[in-house]
């Protein structure tokens, strides 16, 4: 679905992605690092109540000050455990932390990136740090032309450092440049109000709209259930 006027896939040169939530099932991710923790404290939350509980927390870390993504996870998971009624150790929460590598790309992933990637330059904006993208990277197994994290502009989304720093790098205009990605709340609001198009991947979650992220108020120019509905729209499939 679109918009306003009929979606022109011709009208874009890159294609920036989210990476956690768009390409990657962090919701799965997060539910299975934090599952045996919570079983070992006695707990047994759905996972909905887990997704809910980070979603409620991480932003709230990382817009306190900058830290590394991996601090950001770690005091994350110190804050959903109290939330889910136990008080995690430091161990606990480092090894969240250095989870988000074991995280898997959803089945679509690999295969759309491949088909867009014969299109368009790609690029990732991302909330993460250097080193546990290149975890992710080998999951994805895509050449991104440019990559863009948390950890290179020192903010992380809804903030638009990602954006104004993807755009000086990569010399491609605004309005060639569509964004894609799965949180409302960290992503298409930020993007649309700096003018760009975006998809917003609707993804079917285990915990209702929104899932791992805040809820927010934002119109992308048009929604896809997946990666292989994004190829579909731009006509890769």
């Amino acid at each position: 679905m679109t918009r306003d006027a009929p979606f022109d896939p011709d009208r874009f040169e890159l294609l920036t992605f989210d990476c956690y939530g768009t390409l990657v099932d962090w919701e799965t991710g997060i539910i299975e690092a934090a599952a045996p923790v919570c079983t070992a404290h006695g707990r047994s939350p759905s996972a909905a109540a887990v997704l809910a509980a980070f979603a409620d927390a991480e932003h709230v870390v990382q817009a306190r000050r900058y830290r590394t993504y991996r601090e950001v996870l770690a005091l994350t998971f110190g804050r959903m455990g109290e939330a889910l009624g136990f008080r995690p150790t430091d161990t606990d929460c480092d090894a969240f932390a250095a989870s988000v590598g074991d995280w898997p790309a959803f089945p679509d992933t690999v295969e759309a990136l491949h088909r867009l990637g014969a299109r368009y330059k790609l690029g990732i904006v991302s909330n993460v740090d250097d080193d546990l993208f290149a975890k992710t990277r080998k999951r994805l197994d895509t050449d991104f032309d440019w990559v863009v994290t948390a950890q290179q502009v020192g903010s992380y989304k809804p903030a638009t450092a990602h954006f104004e720093e993807m755009a000086m790098r990569s010399r491609i205009p605004r309005d060639r440049t569509l964004h894609v990605a799965q949180s409302l709340f960290h992503d298409i609001a930020p993007a649309s109000s700096l003018g760009y198009a975006t998809v917003h991947v609707n993804r079917p979650g285990l915990a209702g709209a929104g899932g791992a992220t805040p809820p927010a108020e934002a119109r992308p120019d048009a929604v896809t259930a997946d990666m292989a509905g994004l190829a579909r729209l731009l006509g890769v499939s």
